[in-house]
């Protein structure tokens, strides 16, 4: 049984965008596009793509990186679709009918799950799902960055927590849940975030975040990981 949630009427961040690694970001583009209601531009210059909506928050960058899928996402995304019949060409994970949802891989392998509904939004991306050792204190974390309103479920091993209403969250919610395996390579999907008024980096630090890389002449933003790893970047606001 869920309590009630935590609610806060503001955080440190406000979300800003998704991105997802890929080998072949053409592909993989053009796959996710299709898969979340998006519209797909490629940079041949630069080997990657980017997938938009009708609003900032809803954009997606796809970006090319050498190193192949090894292991399950850490983060993977929930849809929508009104049938699986969307996806021919997606190898099933799990078996349809096992659970609410369907877990399908995408051409490089990447999992993400389908929800099947009749009433299928053009924007259908549902959620982001984070494999957590502990979700309490990921969740938490984020809850601290984004705001929102935090709710969980269960206890002990069996123990799932969300954040619902982030600032600038586009999708329903973000669900973190608990996995037994440890987090042992960078993630192919994360999420950026763009700094309050005020806000500094420091003040991310002192609220259990990590500085992985700072701003250089290659990069103008901060990459950064939360408390158990999962890498994020930080942008100066709007």
């Amino acid at each position: 049984m869920a309590d009630q949630p935590l609610v806060a009427s503001a955080g440190l961040c406000t979300f800003k965008d998704l991105c997802i690694d890929a080998n072949d970001a053409a592909v993989l583009g053009a796959f996710y596009g299709r898969t979340l209601g998006l519209d797909l531009e490629t940079f041949d210059d630069r080997g990657g793509a980017v997938l938009r909506g009708a609003s900032p928050e809803q954009t997606v960058w796809i970006n090319t990186v050498p190193e192949p899928k090894t292991v399950k996402h850490r983060v993977h995304l929930d849809v929508r679709a009104r049938s699986l019949d969307e996806f021919p060409d997606a190898p099933r994970v799990s078996e349809p009918g096992r659970f609410r949802w369907t877990t399908l891989a995408d051409p490089e392998g990447g999992e993400f799950c389908v929800f099947a509904d009749d009433d299928v939004p053009g924007y259908r991306l549902k959620d982001v799902v984070v494999d957590c050792a502990d979700p309490a204190v990921v969740a938490r974390f984020w809850f601290g960055l984004l705001g929102g309103e935090l709710g969980h479920a269960g206890e002990g091993e069996q123990e799932e927590w969300w954040l619902d209403h982030g600032a600038g969250v586009p999708f329903e919610s973000i669900d973190f849940v608990p996995v037994p395996e440890p987090k042992t390579v960078k993630n192919r999907v994360h999420w950026d975030v763009l700094l309050a008024d005020g806000v500094q980096v420091a003040d991310l630090v002192a609220r259990g975040a990590t500085v992985l890389r700072a701003p250089d002449t290659d990069i103008a933003w901060t990459v950064m990981a939360d408390p158990e790893g999962n890498e994020f970047c930080v942008f100066e606001g709007r």
